[in-house]
């Protein structure tokens, strides 16, 4: 209980990861991000091995990250909802086809990155990915949205 309960001292942002593979479309609330180059722009971010969205990701090799506002808790809840449908998620939800990617960016976050992957490692339940920042738009006024702020929990 003390391991669970100091990993959840971390701090994380939450972001919507979304990915596009021909017709199909995914997308999913993320939190484990982090830049981790400069030269050239990278971040590393996990996804959970059984989502639908990752497996997208593995097919195309590419990805958007949104990031989510602080008015933007409900948006974050609602995908981040593992019994929803891939389909009901992303009713209501306005987006885009990203410029590099084709993948959803979603309208109204704070910013948008997209990606291409350049390597993964298996983590636990989890693959971490590593990947350059090949695109990224919006930076609108506003504050993120973390993990602390919404109230959500992860397991830890």
């Amino acid at each position: 209980m003390v391991k669970k309960n100091v990993l959840r001292l971390c701090t994380y942002g939450l972001y919507a990861l979304t990915a596009r593979e021909g017709d199909e479309f995914g997308m999913m609330t993320i939190n484990f991000l982090t830049q981790s180059s400069f030269m050239p722009p990278m971040i590393a971010v996990a996804m959970e091995k059984d989502s639908n969205t990752r497996r997208l990701v593995e097919k195309n090799g590419h990805f958007a990250v949104n990031i989510f506002s602080r008015e933007q808790r409900e948006l974050a809840g609602l995908l981040g909802r593992k019994n929803a449908s891939k389909h009901h998620r992303m009713d209501g939800v306005s987006w885009s086809y990203g410029p590099s990617t084709g993948a959803p960016i979603i309208d109204q976050v704070l910013g948008w990155l997209e990606c291409r992957v350049e390597g993964r490692i298996l983590s636990g339940d989890h693959t971490l990915y590593v990947a350059e920042v090949i695109g990224a738009g919006g930076a609108a006024e506003g504050e993120p949205l973390t993990m602390l702020e919404s109230g959500f929990r992860h397991s830890g």
